[in-house]
């Protein structure tokens, strides 16, 4: 099933590299629905672009995989799912936005780049991208019908060889509060007034572009005169966006503060959903006696937890930074390589182990600098929530995981046993240039 989950979803290879024609043809019938020879070949050179190993015996293996998609997309329209042009529209729009953010919005490059313009590209790739998510539609309904109980769990437990279960090492989940220190009035008067005489040069004709190179405290892009490129709606922080989206080609707005700072705008073009602007940022400084106040809260909150006057979860809403990935979850940190909360202590950043390397469980660390990317010092408290010792798998200690192995296994079987029952069922017929692939050859015309 490895093949048919790589295959199946495959990300569409016509926009991802500037292939040259191919001489096309329809090289397999499913049902209703055609796989054309460009389609295989545009899939290969996608693979081998990015690096792998691939060999034309592989063709076939790509071949399976959209064979598998059209299964499901002919199934999808047979159950009359619907796909409506809303939904296609915003998945191209997130994609073409990716890359035109990689380019500074700039489309006359991207026009050269892939021989066709942003909206030509589009046409070419909608039919596909709603096919992709008629896929995948069909999918979901299929394995969400997919339930495991307990009982089911330990058969898949029990069904394991002793001699194949996992040995897993010692792990811990761990919490964060992230306390963000705040600008006192002084100094956020300062900045006001420094955003105040930068709009006034501006309404004196000074140049937008020379003063965000000289004066804004966004260094990603004070470096190209403020441009921000092309975004899209939700990109930005709510008070920006509100103003940059009503802005006029070249009209520049009064002071907008956000949670970085006071903002000058200008806007430069609009694009449907999409705006390309320019800014100058000005920061209110923090200063020591601001970074100590954030200090001592984090050292108050701190002490609350452990006495159990309060509970680390409403600290965490109360008190965190909003934007730190933690925040939504509950305060814990989340192992984005494995998709869930444990952490191996070598996964750990040396902060985080060092911070916990002492606490037994329930423990909290003293508050701890956090140097952040844009160079301000913010505080932080780490809790240790669990920690378990280097074992083999037992449904006691990781029942959780297991359940997750088995559902996952058997959503793999439902699906495997689904399609080959289509297989049967539906028409199929794969062109002779394929004979040689021995999955396919019970389908060669």
């Amino acid at each position: 099933m490895k093949s048919i989950y790589t295959a199946l979803f495959i990300c569409v290879a016509a926009l991802a590299t500037a292939q040259p024609q191919i001489l096309d043809k329809v090289v397999t019938k499913v049902g209703g629905e055609f796989i054309l020879l460009s389609d295989v070949e545009n899939q290969y050179a996608y693979i081998l672009q990015s690096g792998q190993e691939i060999k034309d015996e592989d063709k076939c293996q790509i071949l399976e995989g959209l064979i598998a998609q059209k299964i499901m997309v002919y199934q999808a329209k047979l159950d009359s799912l619907i796909v409506s042009d809303a939904e296609v529209e915003a998945q191209l729009d997130f994609r073409f936005e990716s890359i035109l953010r990689q380019m500074n919005g700039d489309e006359a490059f991207f026009s050269e780049y892939y021989g066709a313009t942003v909206d030509e590209m589009k046409n070419r790739m909608r039919d596909d991208q709603k096919q992709q998510i008629l896929a995948e539609r069909m999918q979901g309904a299929l394995i969400s019908k997919v339930n495991i109980t307990p009982e089911e769990v330990k058969d898949f437990y029990a069904s394991l060889p002793v001699d194949s279960l996992p040995y897993l090492n010692a792990e811990v989940e761990v919490g964060e509060i992230i306390f963000e220190p705040k600008v006192n009035a002084v100094e956020r008067q300062k900045a006001l007034d420094k955003v105040n005489e930068l709009l006034e040069q501006l309404n004196n004709g000074a140049d937008f572009a020379e003063l965000a190179k000289a004066h804004s405290d966004d260094p990603g892009s004070a470096q190209n005169g403020g441009d921000l490129g092309f975004a899209k709606r939700g990109i930005f922080a709510p008070e920006f966006e509100a103003v940059a989206f009503d802005l006029d080609e070249m009209e520049i707005s009064d002071a907008v503060e956000s949670q970085f700072g006071f903002h000058i705008i200008q806007g430069l073009k609009r694009r449907g959903n999409y705006v390309k602007t320019r800014h100058i940022l000005i920061k209110p400084n923090i200063t020591y006696d601001d970074i100590e106040l954030s200090k001592n809260l984090a050292d108050s909150i701190r002490t609350l937890i452990l006495a159990d006057s309060m509970k680390f979860e409403y600290a965490v809403k109360k008190y965190s930074l909003e934007d730190a990935p933690s925040y939504s979850n509950n305060g814990k940190l989340k192992n984005q390589a494995k998709g869930n909360n444990f952490f191996e202590t070598g996964e750990l950043t040396p902060e985080v182990f060092f911070a916990i390397e002492e606490l037994e469980v329930g423990g909290i660390s003293e508050p701890l600098e956090m140097l952040m990317p844009t160079g301000e010092t913010f505080y932080r408290l780490i809790q240790l929530q669990s920690r378990t010792r280097p074992h083999v798998a037992s449904l006691d200690q990781d029942y959780d995981r297991i359940q997750t192995f088995a559902k996952e296994s058997k959503k793999n079987e439902y699906l495997s046993t689904w399609l080959e029952k289509k297989y049967e069922d539906t028409f199929i017929k794969v062109d002779k240039l394929y004979g040689f692939c021995p999955n396919l050859d019970k389908w060669v015309e």
